[in-house]
């Protein structure tokens, strides 16, 4: 993992969106509680910001969403947001609550096709006002990351990504593993693709970068959301199983796994397994391991799901899973289409040959 270090050449504009979280909180001594303070006014917050030669305006969304109400809806409005935006900006830096940072930034990456320009989630565990926060330096990080620009004027990092605890990683490759830590995520399956200390340091051969730097980009706002997520333990029972897998709602289940895609080898899990593709549901593996890939080669029980049509999730994470599936059965009502592209690597989601050349216009 080869690292290298970029500066800004020239200034940069970068649009700082705030749409709840930690990170935005203050606390207000009269009634010794937490409420979000004015972005209008981050330089007074942030005094750190204004060392930087860039032009920072900011927008908030209303009302601010608590990241565990996080929906479709509000990427839907961030990628909106973005659209309307990207012409007068730079690069893009969304505060956003920790619960589900990993599923909006893994969402933004699949609805933001052929990316020029950064998209920087972060947040923080401690609010900006507090005595020890880990918000302020994630918050100048990641603007200085949105802003960098290499020698030719392109962006140093386009993709949408996730900077927390010194660490810059592709969003869809991320998920949160610590409630208490500073460094709260972690990208299990994808070296980080930019570390901070005295310097930035960038990993040029992880970044993701466009074909065409002139052509914009695509976004794709159409979700189908109807997926569930079906986690595998020991003593599940065949009434939890049947509800999750051939629920009437639901046209896709990711199936978590053991270990390398493993499942129970029992005649009532694998006879609930043909009936639900039998009904036409999508089945995708994912494992429960935070590192590692799905192999149903490997091992019988894995074999027997992949007998059965059940599609391998490689070392997808579950978050990047489950947008992968929103976006894709958006697109289209046909099954065949969407199991095809569930193979590919499509926005550097799997370790597979990246699909450059795919178009979804």
């Amino acid at each position: 993992m080869k690292f290298t270090f970029e500066t800004s050449s020239e200034k940069s504009s970068i649009l700082l969106i705030y749409t709840g979280g930690t990170i935005g909180m203050k606390a207000d001594p009269a009634e010794q509680t937490l409420k979000p303070f004015d972005f209008s006014q981050i330089l007074e917050e942030v005094p750190e910001l204004g060392k930087f030669a860039y032009r920072i305006d900011s927008c908030t969304f209303r009302p601010l969403i608590d990241s565990a109400d996080v929906e479709p809806r509000q990427w839907q409005k961030l990628a909106g947001l973005i659209e309307e935006k990207y012409e007068d900006y730079d690069g893009f830096v969304i505060l956003h609550g920790t619960d589900t940072m990993a599923y909006s930034a893994s969402a933004l990456s699949f609805m933001i096709e052929g990316l020029t320009k950064p998209v920087i989630f972060t947040g923080s565990q401690l609010p900006v006002g507090a005595a020890r926060t880990d918000g302020k330096e994630n918050l100048v990080s990641a603007v200085e990351i949105a802003a960098a620009k290499d020698s030719d004027g392109h962006a140093v990092v386009p993709e949408v990504c996730i900077y927390f605890g010194n660490t810059l990683m592709r969003g869809n490759r991320t998920t949160k593993v610590s409630s208490e830590n500073f460094r709260a995520f972690a990208s299990g399956n994808f070296p980080a693709l930019a570390e901070a200390g005295i310097n930035i340091r960038y990993n040029r051969s992880g970044i993701i970068r466009p074909a065409d730097w002139e052509r914009k980009p695509v976004f794709h706002t159409a979700l189908d959301t109807r997926v569930s997520i079906l986690k595998l333990h020991p003593g599940i029972t065949p009434q939890v199983v049947r509800n999750i897998l051939c629920g009437p709602e639901t046209r896709a289940v990711i199936i978590e796994t053991y270990g390398s895609g493993n499942a129970p080898s029992k005649g009532w899990f694998i006879d609930l397994i043909k009936e639900a593709v039998s009904m036409g549901k999508i089945l995708l593996n994912v494992t429960q391991c935070l590192a590692g890939s799905v192999d149903m080669k490997l091992y019988a029980t894995g074999k027997k799901l992949e007998n059965e049509g059940v599609l391998s999730g490689y070392d997808c994470t579950t978050e990047g899973a489950l947008a992968k599936l929103f976006f894709l059965m958006g697109m289209s009502d046909d099954n065949d289409f969407v199991t095809a592209q569930l193979d590919k690597n499509l926005r550097g989601e799997i370790s597979k040959k990246l699909e450059t050349d795919q178009n979804f216009r």
